[in-house]
């Protein structure tokens, strides 16, 4: 069965043809002409602003010309993240879906349903000439998984709605009313290369098919950073041996968790059985840590390798290693305002080797923007004790609840009537770009929704088929309540 087989036709017809589009972030010029031929040709009005936003109009259905404008809202840009055996293109390759049994996935990457399944949506009721609703504007912003570019610069009177529906959750029967504000930390460590030491056996050390996932969504979930288990095991490998790094990698984007990470390293030739009954170890209490959290076939290997030319120079790489092992991970915080929410969390994203610079990624998301800022110093002050040169990237605010919403209440009560229960409305410790429309439009009523996926900013994401359908129908009941 293909995608374009699924009911509802319209949004999974729209899905198909946005999954054929290359649109990591960063790297959207074809998302965004596929947008803007997409409206040409189903003759829908359509613009677009100087940092690449794309925005379409359709008027009110005939009689309800009078209704508030209604801004649909989703982002053009996915998450890249493919399983390391997959050969993928994320430049130049279409995403290739799978359906199996109740759910979406593709092949071994990222599916792009977030938010691929919002843009899907809101293209989809562009097309339905049967639907009832008031004056639309579908906003398509660019870059908001890092950097929330086209939020940032949205433009004064480019959307003109007073009513947002911001289509980027992830859970059918939940509505959101608030979200964590976030920061980039990057840290960068120059280096020396220094001659290779004699008497040294090297070994490359690989971790690989963690769960990773949401940094935001998923960080409660205690699932193993690759980053810094890779930086523990090392970090003893040195207290119990002496060792040489060479290399050293893992993880690539700052919301999401990492999955894999390697390095390269050696030990005196004397104690290579050694090292190989503590890595056995090692893995074993991994496993035993992680069981129940983590998959079951996740990997932790080491073999023996060719000896490198060279070696990073021994004080900055154990500088680089103990900095990794101690830098803060996870939850950092509960929510004293919202029961179970996530307040202050740090994901330790990406280490990664360029010429003569180590560069350490963290990102830090908070409910509390006073927190955000503090875990991001405390980060600062880590590793500029190493000697490392910090600078902070991609701070974005958080979304403050709003209780008394009017538009909350109709899709509240929309729910209710079309499903015979209560919604759950919440506040994420997720990032979305709501905070930063109200701080442009400070009259804006916004609520968020979406169909269930799970797994996003991974390559097990996957979008339930049965929660679309549902997802659909609470949002033309919504237009058509709002008319």
């Amino acid at each position: 069965m293909k995608i374009t087989d699924l009911k509802p036709t319209l949004i999974w017809q729209c899905f198909d043809e946005i999954t054929k589009v290359p649109r990591p972030t960063h790297h959207l010029d074809k998302m965004r002409e596929f947008l803007v031929d997409w409206a040409n040709r189903h003759d829908i009005e359509v613009h677009t602003d100087k940092v690449g936003n794309v925005m379409m109009r359709k008027p009110a259905s005939p009689g309800h010309e009078n209704a508030p404008v209604v801004i649909l809202q989703g982002h053009q840009d996915m998450v890249a993240e493919k399983r390391p055996d997959v050969e993928h293109d994320f430049l130049n390759d279409p995403i290739v879906t799978v359906v199996d049994g109740d759910w979406v996935r593709a092949e071994g990457t990222t599916l792009g349903a977030d938010n691929g399944m919002g843009c899907a949506a809101a293209m989809a009721v562009l097309l339905d000439k049967e639907l009832v609703h008031g004056p639309i504007e579908c906003l398509f912003t660019v870059d908001e998984e890092q950097g929330l570019i086209g939020a940032n610069g949205l433009e004064a009177g480019f959307v003109t709605g007073d009513i947002l529906l911001n289509l980027d959750s992830e859970e059918m029967g939940q509505l959101v009313i608030g979200c964590a504000g976030g920061k980039v930390t990057v840290a960068t460590l120059p280096f020396r290369k220094t001659e290779t030491p004699r008497n040294m056996i090297f070994h490359v050390v690989k971790l690989a098919n963690f769960k990773g996932g949401h940094s935001g969504m998923e960080i409660q979930l205690g699932r193993a950073n690759a980053n810094q288990q890779l930086a523990r095991f090392l970090w003893e490998v040195d207290n119990k041996f002496g060792m040489q790094l060479a290399e050293m990698d893992g993880g690539n984007l700052a919301n999401a968790i990492p999955r894999d990470a390697y390095a390269v390293f050696g030990v005196p030739e004397n104690l290579d059985q050694e090292l190989h009954k503590y890595a056995d170890a090692f893995n074993a209490m991994l496993h035993a840590e992680f069981k129940g959290v983590e998959n079951d076939n996740f990997m932790f290997s080491i073999d023996h390798c060719v000896e490198p030319a060279s070696v990073i120079e021994k004080d900055t790489a154990l500088k680089l290693i103990s900095s990794v092992f101690a830098c803060p991970n996870g939850v950092q915080g509960m929510s004293a305002a919202i029961p179970g929410l996530v307040e202050t969390s740090c994901n330790l994203a990406s280490v990664k080797m360029k010429e003569d610079k180590i560069v350490v990624t963290v990102h830090q998301r908070s409910s509390v923007d006073s927190r955000r800022d503090e875990i991001a110093d405390r980060i600062k002050a880590l590793f500029q004790m190493i000697g490392a040169e910090v600078m902070f990237d991609d701070a974005y605010v958080g979304w403050a609840p709003n209780p008394d919403s009017r538009v909350l209440k109709v899709a509240e009560k929309s729910f209710e009537d079309l499903f015979g229960s209560k919604p759950k409305v919440e506040a994420l410790h997720a990032g979305l770009e709501c905070g930063l429309f109200l701080e442009k439009m400070p009259n804006l009523d916004m609520v968020s929704f979406g169909p269930t996926l799970k797994d996003i900013h991974s390559p097990n994401e996957k979008a339930n088929i049965k929660s679309v359908a549902e997802f659909w129908k609470l949002l033309t009941d919504i237009l058509q309540r709002l008319a």
